[in-house]
């Protein structure tokens, strides 16, 4: 409890002007998604048409690059603890990621593509804990819904603008899939560099403890208002598998090959669109309702998905896909900030993540299956009840006040 004396209140997220570097690190994240997504968006269809691989491949393919990326992150979270930098670590792995790109192109098996999508996601793993506590040590306390929010929309505005551009390409090349994979080298690389000499580190404040982040002691810091967080965060996982079945939905609905990048970005619009606005919302709003709208929106989703193929429910299945992320995504990482001690956000970030990652690589591997062995439908009817359990365990948690249910409860 505060025992001192009142003072001026800080202001409003609406009146905090977010730092620039926050911004720079929104347009890092904007020009790796553009090379991303490039390939992305056209890998499961580049798998199943030219490479022969089934649905259950590509889902333990997304799953376990995914999951990859997630668990690394406890490592580079951890050590950008105890090593007091957040910046060295964030560039390795931005860079690890552009440089994994030509290998996509050169790709003749699945196995290939396995073993690029594990390099690539090993780079989002080391840069993704230290990046967003990065964010978390520069943004003012009062706006970090809106910093968080900022950089979910710009890195998916890249994320629409890298298959509207692998769109183009493939028609401007006739479905020339490598050739896109190549030219997706060149944003990768420009991230990198706008990284590494656009964004300065903040120092450590002198008061911040030097933690070892892996001993008991210090673990123990972490708060269980941080834990309730980290296991809301492992059932949405499990409500939310890759967004690659929303591309083979697509291509069930008898979606061009060229065009089936219309999928994420249709997506990525909605979220691009609804993650600042919803990031500052956050700021002076209940989390708790926030992330139960967000459970609705999602379960509305997948029993749309699942209810059929056909452009009309296929159009608002992933309209509201992308508004689940939109609301939710930049959310989860607020609350991790504001639960989490200063001194272990990095660490406390790599843990979320990687519950979060096994949760993943659990959901995509069944969602495949289920689509294998019964059909489509199944997989986001399996969703739908994750998500349904998801919200009456945040319903049960709310009501305990188990969960914070403001940003400064």
């Amino acid at each position: 409890m505060n025992t001192t004396s009142p003072g001026p209140k800080p202001p409003p997220a609406t009146a905090t002007r977010l730092p620039a570097a926050i911004w720079m690190l929104g347009f890092v994240s904007l020009l790796m998604d553009v090379s991303s997504e490039m390939i992305h968006s056209l890998l499961p269809v580049f798998l199943v048409t030219s490479l022969g691989a089934g649905a259950l491949a590509v889902g333990l393919i997304e799953g376990a690059a995914e999951a990859t990326a997630l668990i690394v992150k406890v490592f580079s979270g951890a050590l950008s603890d105890y090593w007091g930098k957040r910046k060295p670590l964030a560039v390795l792995g931005y860079g690890l990621g552009a440089l994994s790109k030509p290998l996509f192109a050169l790709a003749t098996s699945s196995g290939m593509v396995l073993t690029a999508r594990l390099i690539d996601r090993i780079g989002k793993g080391i840069r993704g804990a230290p990046r967003d506590a990065l964010i978390a040590d520069i943004a003012p306390p009062q706006a970090r819904g809106a910093a968080f929010g900022l950089r979910q929309s710009l890195d998916t505005v890249g994320a629409f603008l890298g298959p509207l551009l692998a769109i183009g390409l493939m028609l401007l090349w006739a479905n020339d899939f490598r050739a896109v994979f190549w030219v997706a080298i060149i944003p990768g690389l420009l991230s990198v560099a706008l990284l590494l000499f656009g964004v300065r580190e903040p120092e450590r404040a002198p008061a911040t403890p030097v933690l070892n982040p892996i001993r008991r002691d210090s673990l123990r810091l972490l708060p269980r208002a941080y834990w309730r967080v980290v296991g809301v965060g492992a059932m949405f996982a499990l409500a939310r598998f890759s967004e690659a079945f929303l591309v083979l939905r697509a291509l069930d609905g008898g979606l061009p090959v060229a065009y089936t990048p219309l999928v994420l970005i249709g997506m990525n619009v909605v979220y691009a669109l609804t993650a600042y606005p919803f990031g500052r919302l956050a700021d002076g709003m209940s989390h708790a309702r926030l992330l139960a709208l967000g459970l609705v929106i999602l379960i509305a989703a997948d029993l749309a998905l699942a209810y059929s193929s056909d452009w009309p429910w296929l159009a608002a299945g992933i309209a509201l896909w992308g508004l689940h992320m939109g609301i939710t995504q930049g959310l989860l990482a607020t609350m991790i900030a504001d639960t989490a001690p200063a001194a272990l956000r990095g660490t406390a970030y790599g843990f979320f993540n990687l519950v979060s990652g096994i949760a993943l690589l659990i959901a995509s591997a069944l969602a495949g299956l289920l689509w294998e062995r019964f059909g489509a439908s199944w997989a986001f009817f399996a969703g739908a009840a994750f998500g349904a359990a998801t919200l009456a365990t945040l319903g049960q948690l709310s009501r305990s006040s188990r969960l914070p249910l403001r940003p400064d409860s």
